[in-house]
């Protein structure tokens, strides 16, 4: 299997399965010296694993991250970083019933055409559980990052959307309920659809939005490595998402050149940033902000007409611990993995620029 690795430079190359002993990664290319706070690290785990609320799954699985190479008294080495997150709380039983049975909108089908076997457990490799450790190397990119700060936040859940403008987010109020969206009452009606949608047996999506401050001038490669297309890629790589927008979206193509202009002050921002904070592929220094959009999940707890291995149709019902709405504990992973592009390019221009 390919496509295991992200990144140029800093590079992160995963490994394990939902099911098996554990999980884990390496981080290349992460230059020595760099003091890692590990306490950030796991809280950024914390914010991502299951069982933390009632309205995620209820697999109990600690995530603590354990280092095995690459940092020593507090510091990155320079050398390869390694690290494992260990499976604690398995329930492969709970898989089979859908041992020899294709479930809807999953990987099972294309995974068992094209390498002729699958870990139907939980959906082995194709599990967002894999996503935990793109967070632990995108927290260490954080830390890279220093002054760039990274405010991801549920901006909708099915047709409950946060309708206020970026700028009256007060992204302090993200963690202080258990939907991570910056507004208390949209966040409370959030809160009450994910429950509804739980006793109905079925699933619902929304989006995740995302600010990036403090950003400097010249992150990005043209013409094929632009810093959109990056952040693109890496968010339409997260498991569940279906699209993948920034600055005026696809509400920008409604639009006039006259009307959507970023018109410049004298000191080279904008004085309105319709760009999202990239112009020609390259950071302008004013805030990137996007949005990703997440599909329901595909498990829901009802029954469901699909076929098996020998292509007859069956019925089947889901079962096990799964999520109601997944973008609560997206919301870490979609800054894990624009922290990875913005590392990978600051240490390219580092050493082309």
């Amino acid at each position: 299997m390919a496509g295991n690795s992200f990144g140029k430079l800093f590079n992160l190359t995963t490994f394990g399965e939902s099911h098996g002993v554990a999980l884990g990664g390496v981080i290349d290319g992460c230059p020595s010296g760099l003091d890692i706070d590990i306490d950030a690290i796991q809280n950024d785990l914390n914010r991502r694993k299951p069982g933390q609320s009632e309205i995620v799954t209820q697999r109990k699985e600690p995530d603590t991250v354990k280092f095995l190479s690459g940092i020593f008294g507090g510091k990155t080495t320079g050398t390869p970083i390694g690290f494992i997150i260990e499976n604690a709380n398995q329930k492969s039983n709970d898989y089979s019933h859908i041992k020899d049975v294709y479930r809807p909108s999953h990987a099972d089908y294309t995974y068992d055409k094209k390498y002729g076997v699958r870990d139907y457990r939980g959906g082995g490799r194709s599990s967002a559980r894999e996503t935990v450790c793109r967070v632990v190397a995108g927290a260490i990119a954080k830390q890279l990052l220093k002054d760039v700060k990274i405010y991801a936040y549920v901006s909708s859940v099915g047709d409950i959307v946060l309708n206020k403008p970026i700028n009256e987010l007060d992204f302090t109020l993200t963690e202080s309920n258990i939907v991570r969206c910056p507004d208390t009452e949209t966040a409370d009606k959030m809160i009450e659809r994910i429950k509804e949608i739980r006793k109905e047996g079925d699933t619902i999506g929304g989006t995740v939005g995302c600010v990036i401050k403090n950003v400097p001038v010249g992150l990005g490669e043209p013409v094929f490595d632009k810093l959109h297309a990056e952040l693109g890629k890496a968010m339409l790589s997260i498991n569940a998402v279906k699209g993948f927008e920034y600055g005026s979206g696809f509400e920008g193509s409604k639009m006039k050149g006259s009307e959507h202009n970023d018109i410049f002050n004298a000191d080279g921002t904008t004085k309105t940033n319709l760009s999202g904070g990239i112009q020609g592929g390259i950071s302008n220094g004013m805030d990137i902000y996007f949005n990703v959009a997440f599909k329901p999940v595909a498990t829901i707890m009802q029954s469901q007409e699909t076929i098996d291995n020998q292509g007859n149709v069956v019925d089947m019902h889901g079962k096990g611990r799964h999520d109601p709405c997944v973008v609560p504990r997206a919301v870490p992973i979609v800054e894990a993995m624009a922290a990875l592009v913005l590392a990978d390019f600051y240490l390219i221009n580092k050493l082309y620029h």
